[in-house]
């Protein structure tokens, strides 16, 4: 029956709906006489009709025979057989459904619903089987409209093996079951009362008939002793009736409670879920926010803790144990219920606002009256260790929080209950000692909610409290990055039921280059992958073993390898060169990558191997491993004895993307044809390229910036020195038809002068270059401080380079 009803529940325009009213408002619920009966039986017959109204309106009633007793038995019945009315078994079996039908009837009360009973009585009786007939109708027609909702309903996946069954949370057929117990024992409950009415009225009969008696016995005459019997065993028989009621509702009461700790022990679980969720969601992880499912489960459960409290009340003998379990049931849903909807930065900067969300599930059934003030503080990792035991507070203050305080609102459009906490801020922090070489970025906070609420039903006001996840408080924006590295380790590696805010030493290389492949796709905002080059270079990088192609997966990777130690011959760590890359790729490249168009991480034997056999020209995309945030072009060309060599050019980084893109950077340099393995760079680079716009009556030449290595006309046959370095690229400035190469950039209305002069690069041996002009006469007479040349001094270097027009601009 149970899960005929929750298939109903999907088709409630065709199939109709019940409302539990103070239960669940709105909530559809099928109980033992579906309204679709009621419905189409409309369109049948008087007798039919009528029978399914008074089925319709006892439906409390009925549900006493047993949930679903009666719709169970007849949707196992066939009815196929029952076309021929003229068996006899089929008029024996009608007659008995027909009695057990109309057993319930004796439970009506009003005097509408007696009449509407003894006319559906009279015609039941009189067309037994008609009735059966209509039913089995009314069974094919349901049937075939489940058969038909059925392809509709999205099939049902199965938690993955990685996820806990128990943190997916109380499904709605579970809070349905529970639902179902408290009705009965609602029922149980009335029958006892109509049962305790009846056995009052039998008891002052019996004694009126005994007083009868006792006057009759005395006028010597003997009459009514089997009245009296027939009394006395009426009474014993309700008394056994009401303690076997009474006996079965305190056995659904304790199946009730354990049903009610199990749905909230799966709730509170998916809360927790939904924490770890949010937290991992820094990394790039998944995460849904959506928090209506579990505010609905919250309230439900709420609303039949108190069903549960009342109806033990009402029990004959207290129950001290149900109460116990129910009071603690009732406390830690209150207390559980409270979670940060919008975390506060991990990263916070003292002196600089920051924003964060606490939202409080139960918010709707808060008491009115005084409004709720939540309370933020800052505590140190040892003090959220001790937090450990509800009701302890941190006793010292470590950092003075500015707008620390929010009151608790209710949005009636969203129906959530929030707390926001706008424009607060850090305006100092005290520091604990710390251990060996510990820096203050890898010292972890979190903020402290608490507040003190009272629930509607509820005697006693409820303390609450919610810590944020961890946060780093830095001082200086250059504590930025090592601060992200501690966050980046705490979110990745953390357990779900850790100690605040314990972390291992050492991971896996397999999990760590799942946290930087997450993190790199949802930084970029890309559905490209880091492949199996790019991770297997990463390992090489961090393991300082770039000689080694074996297996790294199950290699430990420590936290100082990971943040604290620079790399082997470089000024910078692991997470500093790879954080450097993200940045570029999510600013400049992500089209570029998404396209597939940059190879990526490649070390430089890899490099070697894939380009050694490709034609001249041929070129790839890398990222720079001597640089943070660079990418660079490397590229197959002719070598002095006819050979070929790999030559890198210098590799670009944000700054240079930002005057010139990619694209053209790559239209520039004319040898470079095709991408990695062969495909034309004029077709894949094409949509990159960017067009110079034309001056527009301004007055001025148009100026374009154009990308050299070395002079374009040696670029056939290149030379170079025994000493093998990256070739440096600059920029060519043209201005009408007169070309020269330029160490600045252009001055026109459209760019602007950098705020100091840096000399030309100086070409590398062996790469041939236009001749340059002599540093000294160029420089010869100007202050080159910062801030120091004037518009006439940039004039004059320009004209040392560009044969300017006779006219002026």
């Amino acid at each position: 029956m149970i899960q005929s009803a929750i298939w109903f529940k999907t088709v409630t325009r065709d199939l109709g709906k019940f409302s539990l009213g103070s239960w669940f408002p709105g909530r559809p619920f099928l109980v033992l006489c579906r309204p679709f009966f009621f419905r189409t039986l409309q369109n049948c017959n008087h007798s039919s009709s009528q029978w399914f109204t008074w089925c319709a309106i006892t439906d409390n009633r009925l549900i006493s025979l047993g949930p679903g007793a009666c719709v169970c038995w007849l949707e196992q019945r066939s009815f196929d057989s029952w076309a021929s009315p003229h068996r006899f078994s089929h008029h024996i079996w009608s007659r008995v459904l027909m009695v057990w039908l109309t057993s319930p009837l004796s439970y009506a009360t009003s005097p509408w619903r007696m009449g509407t009973a003894a006319l559906s009585q009279s015609m039941m009786r009189s067309q037994p089987l008609k009735l059966v007939l209509t039913v089995r109708d009314v069974l094919r027609k349901e049937r075939d409209l489940l058969s038909r909702t059925s392809a509709q309903i999205p099939p049902h996946f199965p938690p993955s093996p990685a996820q806990d069954p128990i943190s997916v949370g109380p499904s709605t057929r579970d809070v349905d079951l529970l639902v179902l117990k408290v009705l009965e024992i609602q029922n149980c409950r009335q029958q006892i009362h109509q049962l305790q009415e009846e056995l009052n009225w039998e008891r002052q009969n019996y004694e009126s008939i005994q007083g009868t008696l006792q006057q009759a016995s005395t006028n010597g005459m003997d009459t009514g002793i089997s009245e009296v019997t027939k009394l006395q065993n009426n009474i014993k028989q309700h008394e056994y009736n009401g303690q076997v009621i009474a006996k079965k509702r305190v056995q659904l009461l304790q199946d009730a409670v354990s049903s009610l700790e199990s749905c909230q022990s799966r709730l509170i679980s998916r809360i927790k879920a939904w924490r770890w969720e949010q937290h991992q969601a820094t990394i790039g992880h998944p995460f849904d926010d959506n928090l209506s499912p579990m505010q609905t489960w919250c309230e439900q459960l709420l609303g039949v803790n108190g069903k549960l409290r009342q109806e033990v009340m009402l029990a004959g003998e207290p129950i001290p144990e149900l109460q116990d379990r129910l009071g603690l049931l009732l406390q830690t849903l209150i207390q559980s219920s409270l979670v940060v909807d919008k975390q506060p930065p991990q990263v916070i900067k003292t002196q600089s606002k920051f924003s964060t969300t606490v939202r409080y599930l139960l918010g709707e059934k808060v008491a009115p009256g005084k409004p709720v003030l939540l309370k933020a503080q800052i505590i140190t990792e040892a003090q959220a260790r001790n937090l450990g035991q509800l009701g302890s507070v941190p006793s010292e203050n470590v950092g003075e929080l500015i707008n620390n305080t929010a009151i608790l609102e209710h949005n009636t459009s969203s129906k959530s209950t929030c707390a926001t906490f706008r424009n607060m801020s850090i305006k100092k922090i005290k520091r604990a000692d710390r251990k060996g070489s510990e820096s203050v970025t890898e010292e972890k906070f979190a903020l402290y909610f608490t507040t003190e609420i009272s629930i509607t039903g509820c005697d006693i006001p409820y303390r609450i409290q919610m810590i944020s996840v961890p946060v780093v408080v830095i001082v200086h924006g250059s504590q930025d990055n090592n601060a992200l590295a501690t966050i980046i380790w705490d979110c990745a590696f953390s357990e779900p039921d850790r100690i605040p805010f314990v972390v291992p030493e050492r991971v896996p290389w397999k999990q760590m280059c799942m946290t930087l492949n997450s993190k790199f796709m949802s930084e970029v905002g890309t559905q490209r992958c880091l492949d199996n080059y790019n991770q297997h270079f990463l390992a090489q990088k961090i393991f300082d073993k770039p000689d080694i192609a074996g297996d790294y997966s199950n290699m430990l990777v420590s936290w100082a390898q990971f943040s604290k130690e620079v790399l082997p011959g470089r000024p910078f760590t692991f997470w500093q060169w790879f954080d450097g890359v993200i940045e570029l790729t999510k600013k400049h490249l992500k089209s570029y990558w998404s396209d597939g168009l940059i190879f990526g991480f490649i070390g430089k034997q890899h490099l070697h191997l894939i380009l050694k056999d490709r034609p001249n020209g041929t070129f790839l995309l890398r990222f720079s491993d001597s640089e943070i945030g660079g990418i660079t072009i490397a590229y197959v060309a002719p070598s002095e004895n006819g050979g070929q060599k790999i030559q890198n050019i210098q590799p670009s980084t944000k700054r240079d993307l930002e005057i010139r893109s990619l694209g053209d950077r790559i239209r520039d340099i004319d040898f470079i044809t095709h991408v990695y393995p062969d495909l034309p760079k004029n077709d894949v680079f094409r949509k990159y390229y960017t067009d110079n716009p034309l001056p527009s009556g301004t007055g001025y030449l148009a100026v374009s910036i154009q990308t050299r290595v070395g002079v374009e006309s040696h670029c056939e046959s290149p030379q170079r020195s025994d000493t093998p370095q990256d070739n440096c690229p600059f920029f060519a400035m043209d201005q009408g038809n007169t070309s020269a190469t330029s160490p600045f950039f252009p001055v026109s209305p459209q760019q602007t002068f950098p705020s100091s002069i840096q000399p030309v690069p100086v070409p590398m041996p062996g790469i041939y270059t236009d001749p340059l002009p002599d540093p000294n006469r160029l420089f010869s007479g100007l202050d080159m401080s910062q801030g120091s040349s004037t518009e006439m001094e940039l004039e004059h270097i320009l004209n040392t380079f560009v044969e300017r027009p006779g006219e002026d601009v």
